[in-house]
C-alpha cells in the first residue's frame, strides 16, 4: 500500500461518514419497526471475551467469534442498557450530521446533562463500545475519541487534511516532546520521511532518553510514545506506518506481564477491540525488554506481586501467547519471578539503552 494523497484520504472519510450514517439509520428503523409491530425491540451483540476471539488468518490479527448475548425489552433489567445504547446511536448521528466531534468524557456528560443515568464514565465508554460491536464500526468513525496521550517525534513531514487546518504541514521533529497523535495526526497526509524504522516505546521517560540521544538520526527511525496501553489513534498511525512508508515496527516495553500485553495488543490485536478491523500491526516486533533480558543484563528488578502472577496466568490461557516469544518469555517469568522496567538499563548510564541495548538487540532481532 502507497502513500495516500489528500484528495484520497478526504474521499474515504466520505465513504465511512456514509456508512455510519446507514448502519445508524438501520438500527433505528429496526427499533422502530419492532415498536410498530407490536414487537418487543432486541439486539444481539457480540460476546466480548477472551473466550470468543480467534484468529483471522485473512486479517493476520484476533477478531471476535460468533457467540452472541442477547439484549431485549423483555427483560426489565435490559431496559436502562438499551435506552443507553440508542442515546449513544442518536448523538454519534448528531455528531456525523454536524459535523463535530467529542471526547469520551465529553459525551458521558453530555449524557448526564440530557438526563441519561449513566452511574459513572466507565459505564459511559462500554455503552459507546457496545455501538461499535453493533454497527461493526470504531468510534472514531462517529466522532468520539479518546484524550491524547500518545505522542510521536522524527523525520517526518505530515499534511492535515481536516477542515480548518488543511494543507498545513508540520515537521514531526520540531518539537522535543513530540507532537500529540490525535485524530487529526492520524488522518494527515505523509509528505515527505527520513527514518527507515518505528520504535514504539511503552515508558515517557524512556521515549525522552531517545530524543535526547539522538536514537531517531543514529537509527533512521521515528520514535513513538504509547503513554502504557496505546490508544486506538496511535494504533491506526502505527499501522499507516508501517503500511503506507513500509517502515519496519519495533516495540519496547517493561519486562513485567503489563509490558507483554502492550506489545501484544499492537501485534495481535485486543480483545475488547477484536470488533475493530485493521489497526494492529501482524509484522511488527517485540524487542523486549524481555524477561530473559532482566538475567542477561543483570538488570535492577522486583518480585511479582500477586497481581502480576494472576495477570501471568491469564496471559498463559490466551490464544495470543501459545508461540514463541511469547511463550517462552512467559515461562522465564515463572522461572525467576522478578520483573524489570525499561528505565533499568540506566543502572548503567543514562545512554546505555540507546548506545548498547539498542544496537545489541537490533541486530539480533535482524538475523532473525
Amino acid at each position: 500500500m502507497g502513500r495516500r494523497t489528500s484528495a484520497q484520504i478526504q474521499y474515504r472519510a466520505d465513504q465511512i461518514k456514509q456508512s455510519v450514517l446507514r448502519k445508524l439509520k438501520r438500527l433505528g428503523e429496526r427499533v422502530l419497526s419492532d415498536l410498530e409491530s407490536g414487537r418487543f425491540p432486541e439486539i444481539h451483540l457480540p460476546a466480548r471475551t477472551t473466550k470468543n476471539i480467534v484468529y483471522d488468518p485473512e486479517l493476520r490479527q484476533y477478531v471476535l467469534g460468533r457467540k452472541r448475548v442477547e439484549r431485549t425489552t423483555k427483560n426489565v433489567r435490559h431496559l436502562r442498557p438499551f435506552a443507553q445504547l440508542l442515546w449513544v446511536a442518536s448523538f454519534a448521528k448528531q455528531l456525523l450530521t454536524t459535523g463535530k466531534t467529542s471526547t469520551l468524557r465529553d459525551t458521558y456528560y453530555v449524557a448526564i446533562g440530557e438526563g441519561i443515568d449513566f452511574e459513572d464514565q466507565k459505564e459511559s465508554d462500554d455503552t459507546i463500545v457496545e455501538l461499535e460491536t453493533l454497527i461493526d464500526s470504531p468510534r472514531e468513525d462517529f466522532n468520539i475519541f479518546p484524550e491524547e496521550r500518545a505522542s510521536i517525534y522524527g523525520d517526518l513531514v505530515i499534511e492535515y487534511t481536516v477542515p480548518g487546518f488543511r494543507g498545513k504541514r508540520v515537521d514531526l521533529s520540531s518539537h522535543p516532546d513530540g507532537y500529540a497523535i490525535g485524530p487529526a495526526l492520524t488522518t494527515a497526509e505523509f509528505v515527505r520521511c527520513g527514518a527507515e524504522m518505528l520504535f514504539v516505546i511503552e515508558k515517557g521517560a524512556v521515549f525522552s532518553r531517545f530524543v535526547e540521544e539522538g536514537a531517531d538520526k543514529k537509527y533512521k527511525a521515528l520514535l513513538l510514545h504509547t503513554a502504557g496501553q496505546s490508544p486506538r489513534n496511535a494504533r491506526k498511525l502505527i499501522r499507516r506506518l508501517h503500511e503506507e512508508l513500509n517502515l519496519p515496527v519495533y516495540v519496547f516495553t517493561d519486562a513485567d506481564p503489563y509490558g507483554v500485553h502492550i506489545a501484544s495488543v499492537l501485534i495481535h490485536g485486543s480483545a475488547l477491540s477484536a470488533h475493530i478491523k485493521e489497526i494492529n500491526v501482524p509484522d511488527a516486533v517485540w524487542a523486549g525488554v524481555w524477561a530473559s533480558d532482566i538475567t542477561r543484563y543483570k538488570l535492577p528488578s522486583m518480585k511479582l506481586t500477586d497481581q502480576d502472577i494472576k495477570r501471568l496466568s491469564e496471559l498463559e490461557q490466551d490464544p495470543r501467547y501459545q508461540a514463541d516469544p511469547w511463550r517462552r518469555e512467559l515461562k522465564e517469568f515463572w522461572r525467576i519471578k522478578r520483573k524489570a522496567e525499561l528505565e533499568a538499563f540506566s543502572r548503567y548510564g543514562l545512554d546505555f539503552i540507546v548506545k548498547e541495548f539498542l544496537p545489541e538487540r537490533l541486530a539480533e532481532l535482524q538475523k532473525r
